[in-house]
């Protein structure tokens, strides 16, 4: 019996030891939302994201008009900016015809806007 029992504790030692719950260090998929600046992150994302590529100019697709902050903020107090980017329930999903955000996008847009949407 014990012939059998120190080789299975040696292979579960060896199996348990392989996991590893931390899939951001594991993959290298950290995502950072400390330092989220309008000028720096939520610009790049809007034009990454070919936001400005629709929503610029006189007219704009559904009279949104995302070029200024002015105009993404106001979009931001009522909720329309955030409920179209997370393609929640009742907002039309954006970017039309494309891909959602990735999931660290949106956060950094949620961080952004839980500090006030700050102009910075």
């Amino acid at each position: 019996m014990k012939k059998f029992l120190l080789p299975f504790a040696i292979v579960a030692f060896i199996l348990s030891s392989c996991y590893y719950h931390k899939e951001d260090i594991l993959y290298g998929t950290t995502c950072d939302t400390t330092n989220v600046t309008y000028s720096s992150t939520i610009k790049g994302l809007l034009n990454n994201y070919s936001c400005l590529g629709c929503h610029i100019g006189v007219d704009p697709p559904g009279g949104i008009n995302l070029e200024t902050y002015t105009n993404l903020k106001t979009m931001v107090d009522n909720g329309r900016f955030y409920g179209a980017v997370t393609h929640a329930a009742g907002f039309k999903p954006m970017p039309d015809g494309g891909s959602k955000m990735s999931p660290c996008d949106i956060n950094k847009i949620k961080a952004w806007i839980a500090a006030g949407a700050p102009n910075n």
